[in-house]
């Protein structure tokens, strides 16, 4: 059979490529001729991912809490890709800006939309049983979270805000600076015994995996992250409205609506009159996950004085309040 002049010419560019890497083409020929179709499920590693929910307990709605813990990091994940595309991309412009935040925020949509799984999707007695088998893990414990809090911006806007001022004179972009900065990292706020004061055994225990990487990468995104890159643009190209908008959005996504969902959720199964339940890792939920007190703020900037004063405060009354 004579073979068309398509395929010829694409045997041609093989053995071209091949050649300048110094490989024999029909060796590799030889492989695809013996090598089995491709399945969907080989692809994905489907009977693996299946396989990764271990329950603790033999309460069946913990399976639904591991796999939506699971989900969220492969969101993400998808995040994490974005921004370091835009760390690497050679002569970066608005279009590709916005392109790619507008990647990230459909992530966190979706993520969001979805955590009514956590909030009416488990039953609450069914979760006050096992969560009690999973302490002193919890999902502050998550580190790719982590990671996209400091991709997003200035790393000043991650210092606690009672005292970011006395980092106003320095050099916020020094290595060491940001070192004296991470010691005073929002976060660690979050995971101290509500009794003493103290670090609670979820932070100790996510510094020990963590801080290193996460000091390391705060070092290697000073400049690449995206406030940084979005300054790099030339002022016309800052002041697309479109840009601008991704990048607020952003903001609401995951400084308003993402913390906020887990307060909602918090609210539903852990609130209790006239005593609180504390979180499976003994954090302080009540002060750590609303906006309004951390005020925790990407690009404080892009927002007006009367924006930045009411932070957070309209969707805790309209969603959780229901007022």
């Amino acid at each position: 059979m004579e073979l068309k002049p398509e395929i010829l010419n694409r045997i041609k560019l093989l053995d071209e490529k091949f050649q300048s890497m110094g490989q024999d083409l029909a060796s590799y020929l030889d492989g695809l001729l013996y090598a089995d179709y491709l399945t969907y499920w080989d692809y994905i590693h489907l009977d693996t991912l299946l396989s990764l929910q271990t329950p603790k307990t033999q309460i069946p709605d913990e399976e639904i809490f591991i796999m939506y813990h699971q989900i969220t990091e492969l969101y993400f994940k998808l995040c994490l890709l974005e921004y370091n595309q835009l760390a690497e991309k050679e002569n970066l412009d608005a279009k590709f800006l916005t392109n790619r935040i507008s990647r990230i925020n459909r992530y966190f949509d979706a993520l969001i939309s979805s955590f009514d799984i956590m909030v009416d999707g488990m039953d609450p007695q069914q979760f006050l049983k096992f969560r009690m088998s999973l302490l002193p893990a919890s999902g502050f414990q998550s580190g790719q979270y982590r990671m996209i809090e400091i991709c997003s911006t200035a790393f000043i806007h991650l210092v606690a805000k009672d005292v970011r001022d006395t980092f106003a004179e320095q050099n916020l972009s020094d290595d060491d600076t940001i070192k004296k900065m991470y010691e005073h990292i929002y976060w660690k706020a979050g995971a101290t015994e509500l009794a003493t004061g103290k670090k609670t055994l979820t932070l100790i225990q996510f510094e020990e995996k963590y801080q290193k990487q996460l000091l390391e990468l705060a070092q290697k995104f000073k400049n690449t992250n995206l406030w940084s890159l979005y300054k790099t643009l030339p002022e016309a190209e800052q002041q697309d409205e479109k840009l601008k908008l991704a990048l607020r959005q952003m903001d609401v996504n995951v400084n308003i609506n993402w913390p906020l969902s887990h307060y909602k959720s918090a609210v539903r199964y852990l609130q209790k009159d006239p005593e609180d339940i504390a979180a499976t890792g003994g954090t302080n939920w009540q002060k750590y996950l609303p906006p309004r007190f951390q005020k925790r703020i990407f690009y404080p900037e892009l927002w007006s004085e009367s924006e930045l004063a009411e932070w957070g405060k309209n969707w805790v009354a309209s969603v959780v309040f229901n007022k």
